[in-house]
């Protein structure tokens, strides 16, 4: 049988026979104890590459997002977020639902970037009429702005006017490990300006499960307690952390082939024939393009690609999202240009 070429998400990677010895042969204790050896030590592990005083596991990126933003803002206080967030978009409105934290959405630009002087001019002080702004949060990369890669300088000077007017900086980093890649820097350097960041094992790094948060020591205290009120305490987890210290030590570096094959993707697309997208917008392991031949829409192409055994997302009516990953390989690549060509001249 012909293999199923799936760039639906990096997320339907499987773990690698290293992750799975791993996982076999943990140590493990109760971590609600603190107590878990194996956690404790991916938790130190993800500090010390983050830069930051200390980490907590938790099963999601979505609860670490959650946590983050129930450990910074109170009841009716507000964050300052893109209108193209994954936050905003895929979590359910949480921080609302649980937290009762008001979401102000600012436009996102197409490189992931919100504008420094449209953030300045949102934040609100404490005036009877309007929420109090606590927090900034960004995301890097930006997944629905096409894995864009935050630029340092955009990152820094977003903390320091976060800081500078008493707010708190969180970073979205489920991807942070392809933004470091792409940028060639430490993933501490990516996130110095934050108060906080989030980071996920079970995309590009192919762990089964799990996300962790990092912070100071005191700020890791409070998301221990949210982590506990939104049921995210775990007892022998060290079997999943176990998985996570392999793809931190393992999976980050080759992050690298994902995105010299989302660049094939992109160039090979550009030449079809039905399909627009500019390839120079491609930095990492993300690929969006529209298809625009008469007759055709997303779903349609969606569709019959998955017959032909290419699977990937329609995201808009005329939208397709491909991530490329480690079971993606160029030869992958190269039969998915040709069945997506194949397909639009039938």
């Amino acid at each position: 049988m012909e293999k199923v070429i799936d760039l639906r998400s990096d997320t339907v990677t499987k773990p690698t026979p290293a992750m799975r010895c791993a996982m076999a042969e943990a140590e493990v204790g109760d971590d609600v104890y603190g107590e878990d050896p194996t956690v404790n030590r991916l938790e130190a592990l993800v500090a010390e590459r983050l830069g930051k005083e200390a980490a907590l596991f938790v099963p999601s990126g979505t609860m670490g997002n959650l946590i983050s933003i129930l450990s910074h803002c109170g009841r009716g206080d507000e964050m300052l977020l893109g209108d193209q967030a994954h936050i905003f978009h895929y979590e359910q409105g949480g921080s609302a639902a649980v937290g009762g934290v008001h979401p102000r959405i600012l436009p996102n630009c197409p490189d992931g970037t919100i504008d420094l002087h449209q953030l300045a001019s949102s934040i609100r002080g404490d005036d009877e009429h309007f929420p109090v702004t606590r927090l900034i949060a960004l995301e890097n990369t930006h997944n629905r702005c096409g894995g864009r890669v935050l630029p340092l300088a955009y990152i820094d000077a977003v903390g320091a006017l976060a800081h500078a007017r008493g707010l708190k900086l969180h970073i979205d980093g489920a991807r942070l490990w392809n933004a470091a890649v792409a940028l060639g820097e430490s993933p501490a350097r990516l996130v110095a300006a934050a108060d906080s960041v989030s980071v996920c094992f079970s995309k590009g790094l192919a762990a089964p499960v799990g996300s962790a948060v990092a912070g100071s020591r005191e700020w890791i205290r409070r998301a221990r307690r949210m982590r506990k009120q939104v049921g995210g305490g775990m007892r022998q987890a060290g079997v999943l952390a176990a998985a996570a210290i392999v793809a931190l030590e393992q999976m980050v570096d080759r992050l690298a082939e994902d995105h010299a094959h989302a660049q094939r993707l992109a160039h090979g697309l550009a030449n079809i024939d039905g399909i627009r997208l500019d390839p120079a917008t491609v930095e990492t392991n993300i690929v969006y393009f529209d298809v625009v031949k008469p007759g055709w829409d997303a779903h349609k192409l969606s569709a019959a690609l998955a017959a032909a055994g290419v699977r990937m997302n329609a995201t808009a009516p005329n939208r397709l999202r491909a991530v490329t990953h480690y079971e993606i390989t160029a030869a992958d690549i190269d039969r998915t240009l040709a069945t997506i060509e194949a397909v639009l001249r039938a």
